[in-house]
């Protein structure tokens, strides 16, 4: 089953086309990666999927449902079912580690209060962190903890899709390859869908299993890191050498 299906879309800024009729499903279960080089529109792209920014042409349906006729209740609904993880977690810096993943709770649903509390503290638990970093600020946190914060306020809400903007960017190998770790062990647990933008190689080849590259526009490969080893293009070889 696919939950994601893009199909011939179109993105220009200015005289500047980014995605030129692009076009990949993302099925159920996976872990998926968008790559390219600096400027590609893999953020871009991001964006659009998660409502944060307009296309020109074409369509992109999350989980059966078209982006582009959404009313505003539907898009609400919509946006329930996904979490994401911003490139550097984009904490609150005024509220500490608890109220940060908690927010969504109190704004957008009923549950009382000793409820959000056990909830937060099951997804800070969920994703590494111990529990006396709930009280925390994300000032007094390390980059990597920042990110696990981020990413358990992205989970509050049970989602079914996880958006990561460079998961692993700005960590160190250790951490890195512990947060990507962490995400498989989500995925394996969860049952989510995890769609990421990165280049980290090492995320490429341990836990991808799918992933495509945008290139001049267009979509230069998809496939597995496997395939992508064998792959002949020159662009492409000199891409991942790059």
């Amino acid at each position: 089953m696919n939950v994601v299906e893009v199909k011939e879309v179109v993105t220009r800024f200015g005289s500047n086309t980014v995605h030129d009729k692009i076009s990949f499903n993302i099925k159920e279960g996976e872990i998926f990666g968008i790559l390219g080089g600096s400027g590609s529109g893999k953020t871009t792209l991001l964006r659009e999927m998660i409502l944060l920014q307009g296309y020109n042409e074409g369509q992109i349906c999350v989980l059966g449902k078209n982006l582009k006729e959404l009313n505003t209740k539907q898009r609400e609904e919509l946006i329930s079912k996904w979490g994401v993880l911003f490139q550097f977690g984009a904490l609150f810096s005024s509220l500490n580690i608890l109220e940060n993943i908690s927010i969504a709770l109190r704004e957008y649903t009923n549950l009382n209060q000793r409820m959000i509390l056990n909830a937060s503290l099951t997804k800070l638990s969920m994703v590494g962190l111990p529990k006396r970093s709930a009280y925390l600020y994300p000032s007094e946190l390390s980059g990597g903890m920042k990110k696990r914060a981020g990413l358990a306020r992205a989970l509050i809400r049970d989602p079914k899709l996880l958006f990561l903007d460079e998961p692993t960017s700005g960590l160190d190998p250790k951490s890195a390859r512990e947060f990507d770790t962490l995400i498989r062990v989500l995925r394996d647990t969860l049952g989510i869908t995890v769609i990421m933008v990165t280049h980290d190689k090492d995320t490429i080849n341990s836990i991808l299993d799918r992933f495509i590259i945008i290139a001049d526009g267009k979509i230069g490969f998809e496939g597995t890191y496997e395939a992508l080893k064998k792959e002949k293009k020159v662009h492409l070889r000199d891409f991942w050498d790059s």
